[in-house]
Parts: structure tokens; C-alpha cells; sequence
């Protein structure tokens, strides 16, 4: 098992993580970035963001966690945030990889039939009706992402979601939980924290909803997603309240009861400590609702 300590962590290969665009979405292929891992990626973690990995062509050996595959193309892999992945490929491969932000995951997760939260790995034939729809939907959101200022998010996100939900009718939601408790401990923890973060607990009732102690909670916490919990269910608000920020037109006092916060002043004076704007301010530079988007 890779010690979690000594795992980088980045926000695409070889580039330090940084605060992800609410509703970000980013493609590329695997050898786009060859000059940095030469076909051979040492096993790292997205703090912010899941990926799909398609790979159509050539083979190699796959890493999540733990567990090891060697796969011939087509292949296709669903990794959640956090989630320690890599490989090691040969020089005729190539995979087109889509990293989703998690607030954007979760808009989609009630639309798609993927389980969201848990890692997979589907081999195949190329030749397959799903894996053929399956490769045409990945260039369509390749195409589409390529065209910059004209690409649609919508769009590319409706395809994505797509992609998504094919997965799971290959057998996708059979996938695996992490073999680590470190690593289930701290997935649970997330699904925990998605379900109830607006109704303010304290770390105790997650603790006792886990059925678990708080020296392991706060390990499972701080190893999988380095943040204690109390600063995940935080973090948990802040998404929810950029989501609705710049996707809605609900006053700002709704917006901060909506994840939590009774007193409008608390919650200006928490989202302008994270993102140094208050929500009115953020909201005008990053609105959807107003058309700007």
C-alpha cells in the first residue's frame, strides 16, 4: 500500500493543486503531458476532483490504491478525489482523461446511474455497442471542449454524464471500496458530511454515526482529504454556496440558511474569509444567472 503521506497531489499531472472554478471541467490526453511522465505516472491524488480516464489505445498496468490491473484498450476508469491512482503505459498508448470538479459531481450525481463516490476500472472490446458509444461521446466532449470560448458547459457536461451512466450498465457500480479503513473510513466520512452539512453537527454526532472513535475519524479525515472534519463540512458549505451563487438568483440571506448559516452576517463574513469577495461581489464576477457565463 502507498503511504499516504508521501503521495503528491496535484490539480492535472505535474502542476501544484490550486481552488477549482465552480462547475470546472478540463480534457486532455495522456500524452499531451508525455514530457513530463514519459508514459509512466507515480501513484497521486486530485484533492478537488475526479477523472474518467479512457484509454483507446495500447495497454499497460493501472494503479488505484492498492489494487493493480494490467489492461489492454478500450479501458475505462472512474477515480473520486482523493483516490490514489497512476500507471504505466507504452509509447504507442493514449487515453483522453476528463477531470470533473466535485461540486460538479455532485450536480450530476442524482442524473447519472455511476456510483460517484467509489473507484472503478472497466476493460472491454472496442468493437461493444456500449464501448462504441462510449468512444464516440468521449470525442464529442473533446471537440466540444477544444472549441474554448464557444464550448458549452452544459453540453459538456449533459455528455460527461453520459459517459457516466454508460459506465455503469458496463458493470460499473460493482467497482470496489478502497481496501484501505483509512481510505472507506474517510469515503464514508464525505458521504456522511455531503448528506448533513447543512444541519451544523458537531464532529461527536459524526463520529457516532460512522460507529467509529474521534482520533479515527480525524485521521481518516486528514490522511484521505487533508482537512480535519470540521474544516471538510466547512469546505462542503462554501461549494454549496458558490453552486447557488452562480447559478441562481436566490437572495444571499437564502443562500446562507440554505447551507447552514441563520445570521446573513456570519455567513458574508465566512465566504469572504475563503474567497476573499463578499458573496455579493463573488457572485457578480462569476454569475451564470445574470448571463455572464
Amino acid at each position: 500500500m502507498t503511504d499516504r503521506s508521501d503521495v503528491p497531489t496535484f490539480f492535472v499531472y505535474g502542476e501544484p493543486s490550486r481552488v477549482l472554478d465552480v462547475g470546472f471541467l478540463h480534457v486532455e490526453t495522456v500524452m499531451e503531458r508525455k514530457s513530463l511522465h514519459f508514459g509512466r505516472v507515480a501513484p497521486h491524488k486530485h484533492p478537488l476532483m475526479g477523472q474518467i480516464t479512457y484509454w483507446f489505445t495500447g495497454e499497460g498496468r493501472y494503479q488505484i490504491e492498492d489494487r493493480t490491473w494490467n489492461f489492454s484498450a478500450p479501458a475505462i476508469s472512474f477515480v473520486p478525489s482523493n483516490v490514489v491512482h497512476g500507471f504505466a503505459v507504452g509509447e504507442q498508448s493514449d487515453a483522453i482523461v476528463v477531470s470533473i470538479s466535485d461540486d460538479l459531481l455532485r450536480a450530476m450525481a442524482a442524473q447519472v446511474d455511476l456510483t460517484l463516490d467509489t473507484p472503478v476500472l472497466i476493460t472491454g472490446e472496442a468493437d461493444a455497442p456500449v464501448w462504441r458509444r462510449i468512444a464516440v461521446l468521449l470525442d464529442m466532449v473533446m471537440e466540444e471542449y477544444r472549441g474554448g470560448a464557444t464550448a458549452s458547459e452544459r453540453m459538456l457536461a449533459s455528455l460527461v454524464g453520459a459517459v457516466l451512466s454508460l459506465m455503469a450498465r458496463l458493470g460499473g457500480n460493482v467497482g470496489f471500496e478502497a481496501a484501505s479503513p483509512v481510505v472507506a473510513l474517510g469515503l464514508e466520512l464525505r458521504r456522511a458530511i455531503d448528506r448533513h452539512y447543512r444541519e451544523d453537527w458537531p464532529v461527536g454526532h459524526y463520529v457516532e454515526r460512522l460507529v467509529t472513535t474521534p482520533h479515527l475519524l480525524d485521521k481518516a479525515a486528514r490522511a484521505v482529504f487533508g482537512q480535519t472534519v470540521k474544516e471538510m463540512v466547512l469546505e462542503r458549505r462554501l461549494l454549496e454556496a458558490k453552486r447557488l451563487l452562480r447559478f441562481t438568483i436566490r437572495p444571499i440571506e437564502d443562500i446562507g440558511r440554505e447551507i447552514g448559516f441563520e445570521d446573513p452576517a456570519y455567513f458574508s463574513r465566512f465566504f469572504r474569509k475563503r474567497m476573499g469577495l463578499s458573496p455579493t461581489d463573488w457572485r457578480r464576477q462569476n454569475s451564470e444567472a445574470t448571463g455572464d457565463g
